[in-house]
């Protein structure tokens, strides 16, 4: 690059300008721009410029030596302080939370609180930030937030803790605010909503109101909270409830879709759909009563003898076929009036009859998985009881045993030693039912196969509470305050919701979760100038797809600062363009 003094004749005179000249490594050879404007000869010499051309090659030579030195200093210079890598990954669900455009409802929310920052933007920083690179709270706010481009917000670490347990305490209303601006911009569809529930555990090993010690899915011995998650019929998001760890889940289906009719997020009749965990007659009679429908699984080893025997007779079973004719599942299916035994508003147990489709499905590929385990499970209880092992350690496998306390001469005794048995019987029966599934349904006109397939989305509700735990790092929590605990799980429930609506209503589920988290954490560049970056992210299809919409040069690798602000500021308009279109 250098700069020279450019004289163009003219019926006007000998004009100047200083142009600069630089290699295009596009067009493969050298191009010139201008970059100040002179003027006429004779207009400089009038102004006081005795020999204007000698004066403004001395000019450009000083602006020659000046870029010069500044190369030999970049050359030289030394490493900084911060790293010269870039976030713009979280690109994407920006545009798609600027479009939300929830900044005035949280403006209006944040009045009685008098913050003298902006709600909005530091939600909307610690939620992108979770996105692209999951941290404590702390390192979020010194490492992450300066290195994200696009992220505006001025507030400070005590700041960033305050609002965050202010959120905490109104988290419901501020899921009601998204949840009236996702609907206004791509539809609610709640004729079919999905529930499971899940725990995190806490670093500490102390309990308080909210973090109690109970069954810890991940085994762990420390206080854990529960979190229940609700989606609609497109598996969008569409509330959470936080509880004390030590609560049964089975309450929470009720209370969660109660709270949204109350709030009017779920309107009219829908279909609640849930697994087995929290199948249990209050959720059933509350459904109904609500004018909702139904959808669990169930055991079959826990049905009655007679439901049993019907379930796994020979007769009444439809296959379904691949295109080869090989059978993938068969089901049946029965219609009848099955009884609960319900509480009633006054507190008494009372017997309630209820219409319901019962499906049971066998898979062939399920029943040389669940055998596989069985097997396994038997392996390990026959290695612990001749290795004498404690009861504690048999976990699992404890069902396949049978423990009997017994005397010296082998009879049974109260505070006796203890001898542990296979128990062939349990074996024999878990080996029976292997490959078995019951489904309960209030749809009693609702196909078999229909049915089926919509209690198989349940799986998107386990997968987002997956990519929660897992791909946004929400375990395990290092926070104290009750208020600030709901925060970060609000945090990472909107998270979730940006990272579903980007994958399913913008790129209509043509990637998956971790192809759009993989997006969030994979765009980066580097900055090797004031005006040049470098683009070193690896080249994936998510990012080839996003760049054919877009028309951003997400695939070149020399990047410039009208580059970077271009990406950073794509809007949700630009992520919806078909492939060619403007």
């Amino acid at each position: 690059m250098a700069y020279f003094l450019k004289k163009t004749k003219s019926r006007r005179g000998l004009y100047l300008q200083i142009y600069e000249s630089h290699w295009d490594p596009e067009r493969g050879h050298t191009v010139n721009r201008s970059v100040r404007a002179l003027g006429y000869e004779d207009a400089l010499k009038k102004s006081g410029i005795e020999d204007p051309i000698a004066h403004f090659k001395r000019e450009v030579g000083k602006m020659n030596a000046e870029r010069r030195a500044e190369r030999d200093r970049q050359g030289a210079r030394e490493i900084s302080d911060r790293p010269a890598e870039r976030h713009l990954g979280h690109f994407a669900l920006k545009a798609v939370d600027d479009a939300l455009g929830v900044e005035g409802d949280l403006a209006f929310l944040q009045l009685p609180a008098g913050f003298r920052f902006s709600l909005h933007d530091l939600l909307s920083s610690l939620v992108l930030a979770r996105a692209v690179a999951p941290r404590s709270k702390s390192r979020t706010f010194h490492d992450v937030l300066p290195e994200m481009e696009g992220i505006g917000g001025a507030f400070t670490l005590e700041q960033l803790y305050c609002g965050l347990a202010f959120l905490g305490e109104e988290y419901e209303k501020v899921i009601e605010i998204y949840n009236g601006r996702v609907g206004r911009l791509f539809g609610r569809r709640a004729q079919t909503s999905y529930f499971d529930c899940t725990n995190f555990y806490f670093e500490t090993g102390r309990e308080d109101a909210l973090r109690r010690k109970g069954p810890s899915k991940e085994r762990r011995p420390e206080p854990i909270v529960g979190m229940g998650l609700l989606l609609d019929e497109d598996c969008i998001p569409i509330a959470m409830s936080v509880f004390p760890g030590n609560e049964s889940e089975k309450p929470q289906l009720k209370k969660v879709i109660g709270e949204l009719k109350r709030r009017g997020a779920i309107r009219g009749r829908t279909v609640r759909v849930a697994d087995k965990g929290l199948n249990c007659a209050d959720n059933v009679a509350d459904a109904a009563l609500s004018g909702d429908g139904y959808l669990f699984s169930k055991s079959i080893k826990a049905l009655p003898e007679k439901e049993r025997a019907w379930a796994l007779a020979d007769t009444g079973w439809q296959d379904v076929v691949d295109a080869s004719g090989t059978v993938l599942w068969s089901y049946k299916e029965a219609r009848d009036d099955f009884d609960y035994k319900v509480t009633d508003a006054s507190g008494k147990r009372k017997m309630v009859s209820l219409p319901e489709k019962r499906v049971v499905t066998f898979s062939p590929t399920l029943k040389r998985k669940q055998t596989y385990e069985i097997n396994r499970q038997v392996e390990k209880a026959r290695a612990l009881r001749l290795a004498a092992a404690k009861r504690s350690e048999y976990g699992d496998s404890a069902r396949y045993v049978t423990f009997t306390p017994i005397d010296e001469e082998g009879e049974a005794k109260d505070g006796a030693k203890v001898a542990v048995s296979l128990n062939h019987d349990a074996i024999a029966k878990a080996r029976s039912l292997a490959g078995y599934n019951m489904l309960v349904t209030s749809e009693t006109a609702m196909a078999a196969r229909k049915v089926c397939d919509t209690y198989h989305r349940l799986w998107r509700v386990e997968e987002s509470l997956g990519v929660m735990k897992s791909e946004l790092d929400a375990r395990p929590v290092y926070l104290q305050r009750q208020s600030t605990i709901t925060g970060h799980f609000l945090v990472c429930y909107l998270a979730v919701l940006l990272v579903r609506l980007l994958q399913v209503k913008v790129l209509k589920d043509r990637f998956s979760s971790e192809d759009v988290t993989g997006l969030c954490r994979g765009l980066n560049v580097c900055q090797v100038s004031d005006r040049r970056y470098v683009n070193v992210s690896r080249r994936t299809p998510i990012i080839e797809e996003l760049a054919a919409r877009t028309g951003l040069p997400l695939l070149h690798f020399n990047l410039t600062k009208g580059d970077i602000k271009a990406i950073s500021s794509c809007t949700l308009k630009m992520l919806q363009a078909e492939h060619g279109a403007s």
